[in-house]
């Protein structure tokens, strides 16, 4: 029993293989995150100061845009100490509260673009009605609900990972997970497997069945529906579209790493596929918005003009 209670941090080995251009990893995920920061905060400034975006849509991609800051505050600086430690190593605590952090936002995330999604149902399906269903308090509702959900049902599951004991400090990664963690645990986790996948079940299916639900319906309104109306709706599910696939995509690379034997993977590979979900989403969705949604993209540029005629004024 020494040796298991023991263990109270983990190595994370994947570092070790940046280590001979650490310094250039240090300033590329640097810039990726200051541009990260820039891009999410232009997108919640613009949401909260222009009036004309105080509509549900805008609101929701301003929450999109937070949870986006929130995940990569999450890794971002954890991994740019990491880069510069000789350990590489993160305490029990510390690797807790990571995966806590992690799954969280990964959950908060598709949580929000579930009710993107049933507002572009409404908006679409029942636009005469929009603004009686989509009341001030009902984006309220959804937002907490959004947000809410997340911290509380995980956390339920949590509490089972939070009391293993461990017998290894090994961990195949750049951060903490909770599937890796499982692993390293001292005792038979059958138990554990079994209530994880029930809790995968609870934690992401009412999401994807709303995105179902939402699209099927739309899609049947644009089957009956004149070119010119389905073109419009197309322009209006594309931005959201793009957002669920790109999530989807770092899902879909989590699912590999965590059923898998990766070392054989090269190493790029692994890297890609295990920050893809907290990079590449956050760093996206902000320009597909920004590109995407005509208000958006008009305040952007008349920022950007407003600020030439300043500097060419000055």
């Amino acid at each position: 029993m020494e040796n298991i209670s023991a263990v109270t941090s983990f190595i994370l080995i994947e570092y070790m293989g940046m280590e001979d251009l650490k310094y250039l990893y240090f300033i590329v995920f640097l810039l990726l995150y200051i541009l990260i920061l820039c891009l999410n905060l232009l997108l919640i400034g613009l949401i909260y100061f222009e009036k004309s975006l105080h509509e549900p849509m805008y609101i929701f991609v301003g929450n999109l845009a937070v949870n986006g800051i929130y995940g990569s505050t999450i890794l971002i600086p954890f991994l740019l100490s990491q880069l510069m430690s000789y350990s590489h190593e993160i305490s029990l605590g510390l690797c807790l509260a990571q995966i806590y952090c992690l799954h969280t936002y990964a959950i908060a995330e598709f949580s929000v673009l579930a009710v993107m999604g049933y507002d572009r149902f409404i908006a679409i399906c029942h636009p005469l009605h929009y603004h009686i269903v989509m009341s001030p308090q009902k984006v309220i509702g959804l937002i907490a609900l959004s947000w809410m959900y997340p911290f509380i049902a995980f956390g339920m599951y949590f509490i089972l990972t939070a009391k293993l004991t461990f017998c290894s400090r090994i961990i195949p990664k750049v951060y903490c997970a909770n599937f890796v963690l499982v692993r390293l645990s001292c005792f038979d986790t059958s138990v554990h497997s079994i209530v994880g996948l029930i809790s995968v079940v609870f934690l992401i299916a009412p999401q994807l069945l709303m995105v179902i639900f939402s699209y099927a319906q739309i899609l049947r309104v644009c089957l009956l529906a004149s070119r010119d109306s389905r073109v419009k709706a197309l322009q209006t599910c594309t931005p959201h579209l793009l957002a669920v696939v790109n999530y989807s995509v770092g899902v879909f690379f989590e699912v590999i790493q965590s059923r898998f034997n990766m070392s054989n993977f090269p190493y790029g590979s692994r890297m890609f596929m295990s920050l893809y979900f907290l990079i590449v989403p956050p760093l996206l969705n902000p320009t597909i918005y920004g590109i995407s949604v005509q208000n958006i993209r008009v305040r952007i540029l008349k920022i950007c003009t407003a600020k030439k005629q300043v500097h060419r004024a000055s």
